[in-house]
């Protein structure tokens, strides 16, 4: 049976690369999706300079390098910190700019400036060759209740080109915290979460990052094998379709570009359930550590979705999921398959034979107001269209995202924002655990789960090139999880906020500054106040961190 899947899957893929037109666009090396230059162009984007598609993310060194190209040609409108933060993103993706490699010697070139301004740990170029690698570093102090941790981190990080077709990347980062107060669930806050490598220490703990990937394009399109994150949707705070709360995954990427108006996504990923697969445990015939060899459930994700370039500045996108588990199945490597009418197919309409499925679309408005981006997401996990305004037999278990912005307020590089987001009872949540919408225990989607809304008031300014700073209020309520019988039974289904916990407001500060190209020194302070709805307490926790980064 396993041969058999690989060898339609092998199948489908040198399909997809015959179809392929062999014309090369642009070779893919994914961006690592928190990288400041995203800001700066989305920023361009909703001022009207140029145009952005980072509905889904990450996106590739060549597209990046390319906004960056189409930005310059802008220059005259720029402001000059403006002018100057393009001329500093611009040495980061020269080789991706220049139209002639500088160097096809195919020498390496240890810690030097390359031609375009930007120091490298380690370069080599030859025609259609390229390979840049450089260390990867931090160092952090947290300090504040109840907290005093240091925090440091070291890896290696390289990417490059082979041929015309091939891109790829490596990342590598192994972090230890230590001291008192580190959070070592990551479970009620933005934050990426971890896998602790050792849970039986107490005074500190490790874990890695780890993201790749290697990648063929075409004229219009890429597909991609690796471990990465898969961001979809807009939200400053928390996106509820797809987010990077969950520690990254492996998965195949495809991207196509169908018509100038018309782009495709697809993508299958191998998520973790977390759980035992008692079936499959075995013992090992020792008596070391139970004296069992341990499998966990095998848990998957498939997902495709379509953006349409509706009209000037405005785009509209739509994607459904699907997460199940137990074995891989061929119905899903179908990029066009209709994901929940095949499962209701394969598995006779059964719920308890069935698979999770979610529905989403997005409408994004950049610049139609003038640098205005204005953007809306909804995510359907389960509704009854018949029953949608019967509040006595309606599940409308769904969430949504409104959002605002507006730049250049009053002062020059002032962005001012407000965002809202609410999540109904049981969203993400499945009668059966393997299938819930998660990866080792953390949401795909917003990182509070269900049962929540938040409200965010947001001021960006950037008052000198690369200096960035942040300034944040947010207002937080929280209900309960529920049980799996009020989800699937109860008539009507429970309130929004049904057992409220608690009520939160939060102020958070953050101060930025690129020193080089990819040297970051960070300072931020947070203060949070939570009220406790149960115990009728309340609690102030503040803290605060300096430190900086490399390679990031």
């Amino acid at each position: 049976m396993q041969n058999q899947i690989s060898k339609r899957l092998s199948f489908l893929l040198i399909v997809i690369l015959f179809l392929a037109n062999k014309n090369l666009q642009a070779q893919v090396v994914w961006e690592n999706h928190t990288k400041e230059v995203y800001n700066y162009l989305s920023r361009m984007a909703q001022k009207g300079m140029i145009r952005f598609e980072d509905n889904i993310k990450p996106l590739s060194r060549k597209y990046l390098a390319n906004c960056l190209d189409s930005l310059s040609q802008h220059a005259n409108v720029l402001s000059p910190t403006e002018k100057k933060e393009l001329h500093f993103y611009s040495r980061e993706y020269g080789n991706e700019m220049a139209a002639v490699v500088a160097d096809t010697s195919g020498r390496p070139h240890f810690f030097k400036v390359d031609p375009y301004k930007r120091w490298r740990g380690f370069s080599a170029s030859g025609k259609n060759n390229l390979f840049q690698a450089e260390p990867v570093f931090t160092a952090a102090t947290i300090r504040g209740s109840g907290k005093n941790i240091t925090q440091s981190s070291s890896g290696l990080s390289f990417y490059g080109y082979a041929g015309k077709h091939w891109g790829f990347h490596f990342y590598y980062d192994d972090i230890t915290e230590a001291g008192k107060g580190f959070d070592s669930t990551r479970q009620n806050n933005p934050l990426t979460g971890i896998v602790r490598k050792d849970t039986s220490l107490h005074s500190s703990q490790n874990y890695s990052r780890f993201r790749g990937s290697i990648s063929y394009s075409w004229k219009n399109g890429s597909l991609s094998f690796g471990q990465d994150h898969l961001l979809w949707g807009y939200g400053n705070y928390g996106k509820i379709v797809l987010s990077d709360k969950a520690p990254a995954f492996p998965f195949i990427r495809l991207d196509y570009q169908i018509f100038p108006w018309l782009t495709f996504n697809y993508t299958h990923a191998w998520l973790s359930s977390n759980l035992v697969d008692s079936a499959r445990t075995y013992p090992t015939g020792n008596p070391l550590f139970d004296g069992q060899r341990q499998l966990f459930i095998p848990k998957f994700m498939a997902t495709h979705s379509i953006q349409i370039k509706a009209m000037k500045g405005l785009d509209f996108a739509a994607g459904e999921s699907i997460v199940y588990s137990d074995r891989l199945d061929i119905g899903y490597l179908f990029p066009l398959m209709f994901f929940k009418i095949y499962d209701n197919i394969v598995n006779n309409s059964n719920i308890r034979a069935g698979s999770n499925g979610q529905l989403f679309v997005q409408l994004s408005s950049r610049n139609q107001l003038p640098k205005t981006h204005l953007y809306s997401t909804i995510f359907i996990d389960e509704i009854r269209v018949y029953t949608l305004f019967n509040k006595k037999k309606s599940r409308n278990q769904l969430g949504y995202t409104i959002g605002a912005s507006f730049t250049d307020a009053l002062i020059p590089y002032l962005t001012l924002g407000l965002e809202y987001t609410r999540v109904n009872p049981f969203v993400y949540r499945n009668l059966i655990p393997a299938q819930d919408y998660t990866s080792h225990n953390y949401y795909l989607g917003d990182w509070m789960g269900n049962n929540f809304d938040r409200l965010t008031y947001t001021l960006q300014y950037t008052p000198f090139p690369r200096f960035k700073c942040l300034l944040n209020y947010q207002t937080i309520r929280k209900g309960g999880a529920g049980t799996l019988a009020q989800q699937y039974f109860q008539q009507p289904q429970p309130a929004f906020l049904f057992d409220l916990q608690t009520k939160q407001q939060a102020v958070y500060a953050r101060f930025a500054y690129e020193l080089i190209n990819n040297l970051q020194l960070t300072a931020w302070y947070q203060s949070v106040t939570t009220q406790n709805q149960v115990s009728l307490s309340k609690t102030t926790q503040t803290s605060f961190s300096m430190g900086f980064n490399y390679g990031l």
